[in-house]
């Protein structure tokens, strides 16, 4: 589900100042952005389905610099209206920001600063999370952008409390959200914040998408290292944890062997990643007991041990908080669901898995040398003793992660994922792991 800040009184008392309008959107482009970022809000607020019981908004396309806006494909975008008319609006939307190197001109910084002293709600899908952090408004608040993105959200403005799980935040006057799909979520919360279920639940079926999504970027997120920390120690580190994950070790024993204090490993650590160390290891067992409930048939109690926790039960409340499902169920309608194709004969003689992957003995029981380790096919790049440890550090926090990276040769990751998608929940507005 989603993140609903208990917003303080001054700020679910905020009234809106001189000419704007609680109805009026406007929507803040910016040469460079993605089309499909930018569609949504246009989407969603700038057509008339008031024939489906979904109250009408006024909207403004602004320009947020000098034009043609060019977008994705080469096309070329002229905005009706420029910053000035952000001077009406109740709500402002930054749909995505070209580069999340560049600094946002500074005329935008400025209309975005002013339309929140105004009493605007200001809202920043995927990367336009960037422009409002840039702006100082996200200053002291949580916020999420695309998890690709969110270490640097992170490490570029500490003091943004980035969250890379979340699906979208709301803030109270601020609001953003992870990439494309995740932006059609967050102005879905809008409407159904001005107007209720019932017209969110319209627009839902008009646009054919849920109205409501379960879970958060979880099971998206990439946990590899971002490239900046791929010669940093503490990529050492990581590589030493993804290799012992059968073990049972804690944030301090990866401390000590980074010669840091635990206050210093984690600020650190967050510091060059946007998450906590405690939560990037749990999530580092689960992603390992998801892959061998996949590929092996260890029974949960056996994954529960080959993934480093201490018992079954540690186990299945961490699999349900971020994958939404026991991991027997998990398990259960992986089967349902994988494609009849992938129960083929190997080449070898033996039942072939997912992706391919051998079911055999030798599979089954952890790479010879390794006891208790995942199979080495699990590994997308071959066993992790054939990397090198940093090789095999960008493949946790930055680079492609074990779930991630077996998605192209996994054909049943899709079904798993819509099963999971499908799963009914009642989100809040905070993405639940």
């Amino acid at each position: 589900m989603s993140h609903d800040s208990t917003a303080a009184p001054d700020i679910a008392a905020r009234k809106l100042t001189g000419r704007r309008r609680k109805e009026i959107v406007a929507v803040l482009l910016f040469s460079g952005g993605p089309i499909f970022e930018s569609s949504i809000p246009l989407s969603v607020f700038g057509i008339d389905r008031q024939d489906a019981g979904v109250p009408r908004y006024r909207l403004l396309v602004s320009a947020g610099e000098e034009g043609p806006l060019r977008t994705t494909g080469g096309l070329e975008l002229t905005a009706p209206h420029g910053l000035e008319a952000i001077a009406r609006a109740g709500t402002v939307v930054v749909p995505a920001w070209r580069s999340i190197t560049s600094p946002p001109p500074d005329e935008a910084l400025e209309a975005l600063r002013r339309a929140h002293e105004e009493g605007a709600r200001i809202v920043g899908l995927c990367t336009g999370a960037f422009v409002l952090a840039a702006a100082g408004l996200l200053d002291g608040r949580p916020a999420t952008t695309h998890w690709m993105y969110a270490p640097t959200l992170a490490k570029r403005y500490p003091s943004v409390h980035v969250d890379p799980r979340e699906l979208f935040v709301d803030d109270g006057d601020v609001l953003t959200s992870a990439g494309t799909a995740a932006g059609i979520d967050l102005c879905l919360h809008i409407v159904r914040t001005d107007h209720g279920n019932e017209a969110a639940g319209a627009l839902a079926r008009r646009l054919v998408v849920p109205p409501r999504r379960t879970g958060g970027q979880e099971r998206y997120l990439d946990r590899s290292l971002p490239e900046e920390i791929g010669a940093d120690p503490l990529a050492e580190v990581v590589a030493w944890a993804l290799e012992h994950l059968h073990e049972q070790f804690d944030v301090e024993t990866l401390a000590a062997r980074a010669y840091m204090s635990r206050r210093t490993f984690d600020r650190r650590f967050r510091s060059l990643t946007g998450s906590a160390p405690l939560q990037w290891l749990i999530t580092q067992r689960v992603l390992q007991a998801q892959r061998l409930l996949e590929t092996s048939d260890y029974s949960v109690d056996e994954v529960a041990g080959r993934c480093g926790f201490r018992s079954p039960v540690a186990l299945r409340g961490h699999f349900r908080r971020q994958l939404g499902s026991s991991p027997a169920a998990y398990r259960a309608a992986y089967r349902a669901r994988r494609p009849q194709a992938e129960r083929h004969q190997g080449s070898d003689g033996l039942l072939a898995g997912p992706g391919g992957v051998p079911s055999g003995p030798a599979h089954q029981h952890g790479h010879p040398g390794h006891p208790g380790q995942a199979p080495a096919a699990l590994h997308p790049d071959g066993p992790v003793p054939h990397q090198s440890r940093r090789t095999a550090a960008a493949s946790a926090l930055g680079g492609p992660s074990l779930a991630a990276s077996a998605s192209s040769a996994d054909p049943g990751r899709e079904a798993r994922e819509a099963y999971l998608q499908a799963r009914a929940s009642v989100p809040g507005q905070r993405s639940a792991p």
